[in-house]
């Protein structure tokens, strides 16, 4: 059974986006994943299809009302075995592992908020759980939702090609991915690093190792606390 993201957002048209091209596009059209997406004001009873209200107690904006979301998410089935995610600054992060988790299950389903939120009821009665894209807040969750999609069905087996490949991308190893070269040997006045050209395979691997330890002990030290070490104690 192909993976299947489902998304409800007020902006359906917004997909698939970036979700569209490339290799996850040639994914999505050749059925390795599946894709639909649902606008809660289809499930409004007004009509001017009203999704939000004030927020009870006072305060600015809008809130996105937990009785139109609530028909929105059923109307995907009350026994869809699939996770389901509010995207939401106050969510635990979301990480390649996660992608991983996700991408090895049937699918996921994608609630993009909007406005101020979304009434605190709809995520516990739907038990939604909130994630993150990252220590910053967006005008909706449709773009979290798209990076996140994205992460997974690139996963997905069948839509990005050689297992290899993927392997020695940042956070797969837990260690950001190496410099990357390709021609012309000289540009303006940077050369390729000699041992890349050296066609021994063993000393690239040294040297790209070493590479990855570099910039992550430089850009990402928090990921060498999760237990990553160097190069020697890997031998044996």
């Amino acid at each position: 059974m192909a993976w299947h993201a489902s998304v409800i957002s007020l902006y359906p048209d917004a997909f698939p986006g970036v979700l569209g091209v490339g290799v996850l596009g040639r994914g999505l059209r050749d059925g390795h994943w599946t894709l639909d997406v649902a606008n809660p004001r289809d499930f409004a009873t007004d009509k001017h299809h009203t999704v939000d209200d004030t927020p009870a107690g006072g305060g600015p904006g809008l809130v996105m009302r937990a009785d139109i979301l609530a028909r929105a998410l059923d109307s995907l089935g009350t026994n869809d075995p699939r996770p389901r995610f509010l995207l939401s600054p106050r969510g635990a992060p979301f990480t390649q592992a996660r992608a991983h988790h996700l991408a090895g299950g049937p699918g996921a389903v994608f609630l993009c908020g909007r406005f101020e939120g979304v009434d605190e009821r709809l995520i516990e009665a739907r038990d939604l759980e909130e994630i993150s894209l990252g220590d910053f807040v967006l005008a909706g969750g449709e773009v979290a939702a798209q990076a996140m999609i994205e992460a997974c069905v690139r996963l997905v087996p069948g839509v990005l090609g050689a297992p290899s490949s993927k392997a020695e991308e940042s956070f797969e190893r837990g260690l950001l991915e190496y410099p990357q070269y390709t021609r012309p040997r000289d540009f303006e006045g940077r050369s390729i690093p000699e041992i890349l050209l050296s066609g021994n395979h063993k000393k690239v691997a040294e040297w790209r190792r070493d590479q990855s330890l570099k910039l992550t002990r430089t850009r990402r030290p928090d990921l060498l606390l999760g237990g990553v070490q160097s190069g020697d104690n890997d031998k044996g």
